[in-house]
């Protein structure tokens, strides 16, 4: 049992007390009328009733800031915390409320409700997003409401709502973009549709320099989307995508001399590579059953293969300088002789696929006007990992280094996922109360062909079934105003990829080392547009920590036993040109977020009682400033700031030479945005910019430092028809 915790409930006692004080301010109040069951995203219809936290990133929103990928769009959002180790979003890094934001693996990452890691169970690591030109809007969700979606529940959820196929006609858009550090880039979007549905594809092509020397990138999506009404009251709805990159990206890190040295170098970049291709297919049917019931079903596969080339093993392994690890006959060679080492390479292959039927139905069985969502989903996926390793030059190739090289790891994980799922909505009055509850039940197997060089022949088969109530309740006495509140349990499952202690191998007693995340989710808030050209929310939270799984050392992973994380969000807009009735509108609008607590609550082998959880910087805020003028004319100046991180359960304040250890300093990011479309044209014509001061900031120390994005800017032109 978990104890109340005080700050939620004196938060709790205020946050009654303001209301009855509007309450009395409001001159009529109207009790929610039920209206027709609608399914968009993974958000309803009527949001005044979601009984939790949530930000709705809009098409609008999305041409105001003009943002170079995902990591830009949801900035603003608050609650959320984003480590930028390059530069247009790849390899994305999403932490929500304190979680360590590394490859986004607490953070429920979706595409029209599919999801898209490399495996959502077995890897949940975000090597891709879906591209910002298909995005139509983002819906971030943190409350109660995750408990219908898995199977990461314990920070956050992001959908990507994508572009839907025309219905009148053939309709589109073409967009070029180029930019500094040799970016360009390239969308196309085009569709045709009418009654009996229709077809659109994108087309998307964007290359340039990445924030360190040999750095350099290209990704390639080609993605068709079709819709065919069967009926008036069924349709289908089908995407089928490919995507592909190939980078000069290094996941190794600086040494503290090297930093010093030029901290946007890359000491092997020429060499490592890093290359990914995606394929997958996505079937939704709806039938609209009636005007009180719509049952969906979607279906989904993807094929992913990722594979990468480090010669590095360890930055700053020697006084702060990196060291070659493998060079044949060159001892400890040094960053000079790179073209003449080996290196290691780790090609991993995935494939999941998974259908969930759900039916949303509006009802009165317990004589009270309800909503109700039911629904189920079968999840298979299958992850194998492998690496090569040598010291010969002609091991820089895999096809080399699978031939003649030193075979050093052969694992297969296998997960059959089942998850079940139940929420109603009671309407009562002002107020709506909606209990939920998720089921997991998984099973995974771990084979191990090969490790460490040797065969192994081990095999270990793990079950869990776990349960995830949840529970929020919604006031809407006083017009455009929503007070919530909820609970629920959170729930991320162990990564089958840390379950393995290579150092027990030998004796084939490999013990899994991690066990699941689960986390009591508590939030209370309000969001309001009350007063005319004003919006704003406030949302006091807290998440306990039953067994949070933290990074030790590079690549090591541990439970280290509870861990809190309380704090505030705030967010609001204002708009002046509605206020005064002007067509020339000024905003403002802002994000503050002040996790005052990030802390782990027991002493453990790995952890101190009372020190800072890594990755978790005390306050996030961004700030903009806007003009809108009534001939097409946008433009936006806004400042980002991040407060300072420890990056170690320690909270080490002292740099080691190996950059991995000390602290992250606070840094503060000047962005700005253009846009003006004439009236009546087809013509909009944009400017960008991040970090336009060139700000010099460290970001990461994950696998040694590692520095922020320096100064991008990008103009581009779209015609839309």
């Amino acid at each position: 049992m978990h104890k109340p915790n005080k700050k939620i409930m004196v938060a709790a006692t205020s946050l009654a007390i303001s209301v009855n004080v509007l309450n009395a301010l409001a001159d009529q109040t109207n009790s929610l009328d039920v209206g027709p069951v609608m399914v968009k995203g993974i958000l309803p219809d009527r949001l005044e009733t979601v009984p939790g936290s949530y930000s709705v990133v809009d098409e609008k929103a999305l041409n105001e800031r003009r943002p170079f990928s995902i990591q830009e769009a949801i900035n603003n959002v608050p609650g959320v915390h984003i480590v930028g180790e390059n530069t247009f979003g790849l390899g994305v890094n999403i932490g929500v409320r304190g979680m360590d934001p590394r490859r986004t693996s607490r953070t429920l990452l979706m595409e029209d409700g599919m999801p898209l890691f490399l495996g959502p169970y077995g890897d949940p690591s975000a090597h891709y997003t879906t591209p910002i030109e298909r995005v139509q809007r983002i819906e971030v969700v943190k409350g109660s409401g995750q408990i219908l979606y898995g199977p990461q529940t314990v920070g956050g959820m992001i959908n990507f709502v994508t572009k839907p196929v025309p219905k009148n006609g053939f309709e589109g858009s073409v967009t070029g973009m180029v930019g500094n550090n040799d970016f360009t880039g390239f969308a196309a979007n085009l569709g045709v549709g009418g009654e009996q549905g229709g077809i659109m594809i994108d087309a998307i092509q964007k290359k340039g320099d990445g924030i360190r020397k040999n750095h350099d990138f290209e990704m390639r999506e080609l993605m068709v989307k079709g819709q065919l009404n069967l009926t008036e009251s069924q349709r289908i709805i089908a995407k089928v995508g490919y995507y592909e990159e190939d980078s000069h990206v290094s996941e190794t890190g600086l040494g503290a001399v090297e930093y010093a040295q030029d901290k946007y170098q890359a000491p092997t970049g020429k060499n490592d590579r890093f290359e990914y291709q995606r394929k997958s297919l996505q079937l939704q049917h709806i039938f609209d059953i009636n005007a009180n019931a719509t049952l969906t079903t979607n279906a989904y596969y993807v094929d992913a293969f990722r594979t990468s080339f480090r010669q590095i093993n360890e930055s700053g392994s020697l006084g702060g300088v990196s060291v070659m690890d493998r060079c044949t006959g060159l001892g400890p060679a040094t960053v000079a002789n790179a073209e003449q080492c080996g290196g290691r390479h780790r090609p991993r292959s995935y494939d999941y696929y998974g259908f969930e039927p759900r039916l949303d139905i509006k009802h009165s069985l317990f004589g009270i006007d309800s909503t109700a969502v039911v629904g189920f989903r079968y999840h298979e996926e299958g992850n194998k990992r492998q690496q090569f390793r040598d010291g010969d030059p002609r091991a820089q190739s895999l096809s080399y280094a699978k031939a003649f090289g030193d075979f050093r790891e052969d694992i297969r994980i296998d997960i059959e996922a089942k998850s079940y799922y139940a929420q109603n909505t009671f309407y009562l009055g002002d107020w709506t109360l909606t209990p939920g509850l998720r089921v997991e039940d998984y099973k995974k197997k771990i084979n191990v062909l090969q490790a460490e060089g040797d065969p192994q022949g081990f095999a270990k088969t793990n079950s869990q079934t776990v349960w995830l109530p949840g529970i929020g309740t919604t006031w809407n006495g006083i017009a455009n105003t929503t007070v919530f509140a909820g609970i629920h349990r959170g729930f991320a499952p162990p990564r089958p990829s840390r379950d393995i202690d290579f150092e027990m191998l030998a004796g084939l007693d490999a013990i899994s080392s991690t066990k699941a995340e689960e986390s009591t989710n508590t939030e209370i808030g309000v969001r309001s547009s009350y007063f005319k050209g004003v919006g704003f929310e406030a949302t006091l939270f807290n998440v306990d920590f039953d067994e949070i799984v933290i990074q030790r050392t590079a690549g090591n992973f541990v439970n280290a036993g509870k861990s809190q994380m309380t704090g505030v969000e705030l967010a609001g807009r204002i708009d002046f040109g509605r206020i005064y009735d002007s067509p020339h509108n000024f905003y403002i609008a802002g994000n503050y977020t002040n996790l005052f607590t990030a802390k782990f609550d027991k002493n453990t082998d790995q952890t101190t009682s009372g020190n800072r959880l890594p990755y978790a910087p005390r306050d996030i805020a961004s700030l903009n400033f806007g003009y809108e003028h009534p001939i097409g004319f946008n433009a936006r100046i806004g400042v980002d700031y991040v407060s300072q991180q420890y990056v170690d359960p320690d909270n080490t304040t002292v740099e080691v030479l190996n950059g991995q250890e000390g602290r992250i300093p606070a840094y503060t990011l000047l962005n700005a945005s253009l846009n003006f479309r004439p009236v009546g044209s087809k013509l909009t014509y944009f400017m960008s910019g991040h970090n336009l001061a060139d700000k010099e900031y460290l970001i990461s120390r994950v696998d040694g430092k590692v520095a922020g994005r320096q100064r991008q800017v990008f103009a581009g032109i779209r015609y839309d028809f």
